[in-house]
C-alpha cells in the first residue's frame, strides 16, 4: 500500500510525503527512491559497502556470506541489496559499530534466525564486542524471546568462537 500525505509544516508550506508499508513494496522501488531522495554518491556508497563488509564479515567463509547467495540468483539485485544494507545502513555513523552489533545479536536472537546470527556473531567480535558482553546480550533476550532462543543463540556464539579459535 502506497500513499501520499500532505503535512502542513509551521513554516506554513505544504509537503507530500511518501508512506508506505514496506513490505509490501518491491526492493527495487524502494531502494531507487532512497538513493533518490537521499541525493547519495554512488561511488562513496560503494566505497562504504566495501569497507564496512570487510570489517564485519572479514572473518565469515565466503559459501555463508549472504551476498553470494544472493548474487547466484540476481547480480543486480545482489549488488543493489549490498549496497543499501553494507554501504547505507551498516555505515552509518549514529551508534558504534559495537552497539550496532549487539542490537542486531538482540535482535536475531529473539527472531531465531541461526544463520544470521552467526554472521552477526563474527561481525561483533570483529568490531570489538567481547565474548562476555555478546552471551550478556543473549542472556537478556530468553526474557523476551525465549530459553529456547537464548539457547539457540549461544549454540551459535560457542560455534562463533570454536572456528576462530578463541573458545
Amino acid at each position: 500500500m502506497i500513499s501520499w500525505v500532505t503535512e502542513k509544516p509551521t513554516d506554513n508550506t505544504k509537503k507530500t510525503t511518501w508512506t508506505a508499508l514496506l513490505p509490501e513494496l518491491p526492493f527495487e522501488l524502494l531502494f531507487t527512491a532512497f538513493f533518490k531522495e537521499a541525493e547519495v554518491d554512488p561511488k562513496e556508497i560503494a566505497k562504504k559497502t566495501g569497507k564496512t563488509a570487510k570489517l564485519y564479515f572479514s572473518t565469515v567463509k565466503e559459501e555463508e556470506k549472504p551476498y553470494n547467495l544472493w548474487r547466484h540468483f540476481d547480480k543486480e539485485l545482489a549488488k543493489d541489496m549490498s549496497l543499501y544494507i553494507t554501504g547505507q545502513m551498516y555505515a552509518r555513523e549514529k551508534i558504534p559499530h559495537q552497539t550496532r552489533q549487539l542490537v542486531t545479536v538482540a535482535a536475531l536472537t529473539v527472531l531465531s534466525k541461526p544463520d544470521e546470527l552467526k554472521l552477526h556473531t563474527h561481525a561483533a567480535l570483529n568490531v570489538g564486542c567481547t565474548k562476555e558482553e555478546i552471551a550478556e546480550v543473549i542472556f537478556q533476550t530468553s526474557i523476551y524471546g525465549g530459553v529456547p532462543a537464548a539457547n539457540t543463540a549461544l549454540t551459535v556464539l560457542k560455534e562463533v568462537l570454536e572456528e576462530r579459535g578463541e573458545e
